[in-house]
């Protein structure tokens, strides 16, 4: 088909349009080649940039040695609960479940089957997260099962002996349970958990949180709202962990020298930076400074591992630098040591007021600054003519007129019978203001005469008796405490005997130097509550860490005594009473010339031991303890019984003499025989044998009275009250 001449001539127009305007076609063409030429060498460029960097990272990651790579941060969650109502146990096992889903290990434990004695500074070497979720109980109280734990807690960070650092490593969070309706006591013992951790130098993983029974006032609806957003958020604070990422800096380094604040913040969104500031004020709130682990001074952590190859020199420059001011903060450090060090050396009071409030309602009158005394129920008892305790059954001591006193309210051990409920202070050496012997001695003497004068014209008290008690011929050294921790003790025996008061010191076997140096008393007790380490570890509970060996080594000391010694073993009932063996082997160590052997009491329930009534041995089973006892102990044998207070004597047989024992003392004889021996300057001597006295046929074990004086009448109570007090 052949084309009309009219399409080619339109046809070859166009054509001669394009040739004309070809100037323009080639400079459209050439500009778009090469605008695909430069996107195609910025991508390349870009690509390159990037495979750069990447190579940059894996370098840096293969400097870091492999050791820190390898690092485990988190290796479980201990969760720790003090519930009254179930609510916070309720939530231990809900956090539980919702831990273990991360793949994580955790494991509920109830507060009162925990002792933070002996366990607590474990959890700062491993790696543990413990959390707390804790009630507030009636008036700000812990609930039952916590007591114990936040007693312990309390006495440890506000006791100037434990250091500041004693849980630097463990790191904790706090939910605390609580009814803001109770302002006065709103989650009190949660804030104070947190407060006492940190004060011990524990690290806050997160800050302490308050939830609220009280609908209205919750943050979020409800308690169980609270724990679940407060559970969100540690978990994701959790998951940091577990990647060994730490807190941001909170800015507040010394001299502002931390700069990973402003690295974090180009990292960081703005709500990030809202929540952890948010954070960091609820902790500014809570407490008015924060320690350098908080402010994350001490880490140094850069939230950025990816550095810019031109950033190199600026992070060399700011690592020296870094450097010398780490120099100068260990010098800083050092010389805040040493004023800390100072600051301790300075002499504090035994008896807090919060001590003085809880001894005064206990019935103790106080001394001075570190000393009491206390009116015996056995006291009282013989005052009314109803009988002594076993002291004058064993060694004739007249009970209305023994003053039972102490130097020293400290212990060193915490021992589960302790019939004061741990209620003295503790501590391994003498740390304390001292109050001069004098001054106690006659406080004491004047304490313990108006005590007695409550007595007149009460019913039953004999008149006689009442003016002889105003005369102390006795002094008890075993109120409570350790009385040969004061450094006076031999200035206040002398002062004691010089007013002719006899002078029976008992002493816990941990200062076998004290024992070594003290001048002669009347009668010189050790305890011996146990036969075995692991026994005595768990029955007095000792400070002391090489506790045995002083142990030991207290009662070769009272070998080396000369005047009147005695073993004082205290039956606990399924704890100590199958070491007979053991007991003999000690009873040849240490030589005394009594044993002393007397069921535990009761003192009543306590969040400090596990004591009940089943560890209290019947008389009878203490009675076949001592006879098996005996036989195995060639030169001793069953002298004196008190039945009424569940307690027995063993006597060295020098003591038995045509057949008679010699238990009972001769106090006139002895106050010449110790006025002479001070008087000679320790040159005129003597020993048990020089006052020793017959002791009356009602006392001896085996008699009907069963050691009960027949000058007395027997009163027995239908309905008994607990009475922890005597000696």
């Amino acid at each position: 088909m052949d084309v009309p001449m009219e399409t080619w001539n339109g046809l070859g127009a166009q054509l001669m349009s394009l040739w004309l305007n070809r100037f323009y076609i080639y400079s459209c063409a050439a500009f778009g080649i090469s605008l695909w030429l430069c996107i195609q060498f910025i991508t390349k460029a870009k690509k390159q940039n990037l495979k750069h960097l990447q190579t940059f990272s894996t370098v840096t990651e293969d400097d870091i040695p492999k050791k820190q790579i390898g690092d485990i941060h988190v290796t479980g969650v201990k969760i720790f609960y003090g519930s009254q109502t179930g609510t916070a146990q309720r939530f231990a096992s809900t956090l539980a479940d919702a831990v273990s889903c991360l793949n994580m290990p955790a494991e509920v434990i109830d507060m009162r089957d925990y002792d933070p004695d002996d366990s607590l500074a474990d959890e700062t070497t491993g790696k543990n997260v413990c959390v707390f979720l804790v009630a507030t109980y009636t008036d700000g109280k812990p609930t039952d099962n916590a007591a114990w734990f936040c007693k312990w807690l309390e006495e440890a960070a506000n006791d100037f002996r434990v250091g500041k650092k004693y849980l630097k490593g463990l790191q904790y969070a706090v939910f605390g349970l609580g009814n803001s309706l109770y302002a006065d006591h709103y989650n009190t013992v949660g804030r104070s958990i947190d407060r006492w951790l940190w004060m011990l130098g524990a690290s806050r993983i997160l800050s302490c949180a308050k939830g609220d029974s009280n609908v209205a006032k919750s943050k979020h609806g409800s308690i169980e709202a609270d724990f679940e957003a407060w559970k969100a958020k540690f978990l994701t604070r959790l998951q940091a962990l577990c990647k060994g990422q730490k807190k941001p800096c909170s800015g507040r380094c010394k001299k502002g020298r931390c700069r990973s604040k402003r690295k974090a913040s180009h990292e960081t969104s703005d709500q990030e930076q809202r929540a952890s500031k948010q954070e960091e004020k609820e902790e500014e709130e809570l407490f008015e400074t924060t320690s350098e682990e908080e402010s994350g001074s001490e880490e140094g952590d850069v939230a950025n591992p990816v550095v810019d190859v031109e950033d190199l020199g600026k992070m060399v420059g700011h690592m020296k630098k870094a450097q010398r001011e780490r120099e100068l903060d260990e010098e800083a450090s050092q010389k805040d040591d040493s004023q800390q060090i100072s600051r301790e050396d300075e002499r504090r009071e035994m008896i807090t007021p919060a001590l003085r409030d809880a001894l005064m309602k206990q019935g103790y009158r106080l001394i001075g600054s570190h000393s009491g005394v206390k009116l015996c129920r056995w006291t009282k008892s013989m005052l009314r003519g109803r009988g002594g305790c076993y002291k004058h059954t064993f060694y004739g001591i007249e009970s209305h007129r023994c003053m039972e006193t102490t130097p020293s309210l400290a212990c060193a051990n915490k021992c589960v019978f302790c019939w004061r409920h741990h209620t003295n202070p503790v501590g391994t050496e003498w740390r304390w203001k001292m109050d001069q012997p004098d001054m106690i001695l006659q406080e004491a003497i004047e304490n313990h005469q108006n005590l007695i004068k409550q007595f007149k014209g009460v019913p039953g008290v004999r008149g006689d008796r009442l003016e002889e008690g105003m005369l102390p011929k006795h002094c008890a050294l075993s109120l409570v405490g350790e009385p040969i921790m004061y450094p006076e003790i031999n200035r206040f025996l002398r002062l004691l005997h010089g007013h002719n008061i006899s002078s029976f010191l008992v002493t816990n076997a941990q200062f076998p130097v004290e024992i070594r140096n003290l001048e002669p008393v009347t009668q010189l007790y050790v305890s011996v509550d146990a036969s075995t380490k692991d026994s005595l570890k768990k029955i007095d509970r000792p400070l002391f860490k090489d506790f045995w060996q002083r142990f030991l080594e207290s009662l070769k000391a009272l070998a080396e005594k000369q005047q009147r010694t005695v073993y004082r073993l205290t039956l606990v009932k399924a704890w100590n009473v199958e070491e007979l063996q053991a007991y003999s082997e000690l009873v040849s160590l240490g030589k005394p010339d009594f044993i002393e052997v007397k069921g535990v009491t009761y003192c009543g329930e306590s969040s400090a031991s596990s004591l009940t009534m089943a560890n209290v041995p019947w008389h009878e089973e203490v009675v076949h303890f001592v006879q098996e006892l005996a036989d195995l102990l060639p030169d001793y044998e069953i002298a004196c019984e008190h039945e009424h207070s569940n307690c027995l004597l063993v006597a060295h047989k020098k003591f038995k003499i045509d057949g008679e024992w010699h238990t009972w003392i001769n106090y006139d004889r002895f106050q010449d025989l110790v006025h002479e021996y001070e008087q000679t300057g320790g040159a005129a001597t003597f020993t048990s044998a020089d006052y020793m006295a017959q002791t009356p046929p009602w006392a001896v074990f085996g008699a009907r009275e069963r050691g009960f004086d027949p000058q007395d009448t027997r009163f027995q109570r239908k309905n008994k009250t607990k009475d922890i007090s005597g000696c």
